[in-house]
């Protein structure tokens, strides 16, 4: 009976997020992040670059509540615009925004992950780390040739490893993150992860944004979220569904 209504719950998961298979693990957050998950409760979330996307979502994070420390290489930066962000936003290192998020968001160059993963190792395993990273060979190396090979999602988890990882906000404009909110729901977010706990901690996030999460698959459909593929873009979340569906059957 246990064993059937197992089942029937992930099946049901799955059937939500509008995925007919993936091999989804489940592990055990904090019950204050599980919680939050599903509740109004705000979470710190740790913001790991704050560019042009690191610092759209923080802001609109921020606003709708929830308590976020902006963080890079140059803490002064960080510093202004936490204070431009106003209530709810702080600044740090890495390492300090890694400590403090019970969520990160890791949105830096590709190339810069191999060296944040070595250095954030003792904070960031077992949180949820939503990736918004994109392998660009030009800019990152050697390690992008190997992500596009491989798979985004796969060499991140391999980057950052004991991290939660949960691949989104990838092939949409920063700019249009910021506005989302105003129609919320409207726009579909695909976003890809072998990890049920985690999809539903960043699916509140996503949500919080102004984003549908639309789950189509585990990490290794996370090639495909990124600029240039089918999935790049603003899509309604059936069109998304769709898309992942014919990639599926295509490769």
């Amino acid at each position: 009976m246990k064993t059937e209504r197992t089942t029937l719950t992930r099946r049901r998961f799955l059937q939500m997020s509008g995925v007919a298979a993936a091999a989804l693990t489940v592990g055990n957050l904090p019950q204050r992040v599980r919680a939050a998950a599903t509740a109004a409760e705000k979470m710190h979330i740790g913001i790991i670059g704050s560019g042009n996307v690191g610092s759209a979502l923080g802001t609109v994070w921020a606003r709708a509540g929830h308590t976020v420390m902006f963080s890079s290489r140059h803490l002064e930066a960080n510093q202004a615009l936490a204070a431009r962000v106003g209530a709810n936003a702080r600044a740090g290192t890495p390492h300090d925004a890694a400590a403090f998020g019970e969520v990160l968001l890791f949105a830096v160059p590709y190339g810069a992950l191999p060296e944040l993963g070595a250095s954030l190792a003792d904070v960031i395993k077992g949180k949820v780390a939503i990736d918004a990273c994109n392998p660009f060979p030009g800019r990152d190396g050697e390690i992008a040739i190997r992500a596009r090979d491989k798979g985004a999602g796969l060499v991140s988890a391999e980057l950052l490893p004991g991290a939660r990882i949960v691949r989104a906000f990838n092939a949409v404009g920063a700019n249009r993150m910021r506005t989302a909110h105003e129609q919320p729901q409207r726009i579909g977010m695909p976003i890809a992860s072998d990890d049920a706990e985690a999809v539903e901690v960043a699916s509140r996030l996503i949500r919080d944004i102004g984003y549908e999460p639309v789950l189509v698959g585990g990490l290794a459909m996370g090639r495909y979220l990124m600029p240039g593929t089918p999935l790049a873009g603003e899509h309604t979340p059936e069109e998304i569904r769709q898309i992942a569906a014919n990639l599926k059957k295509s490769g």
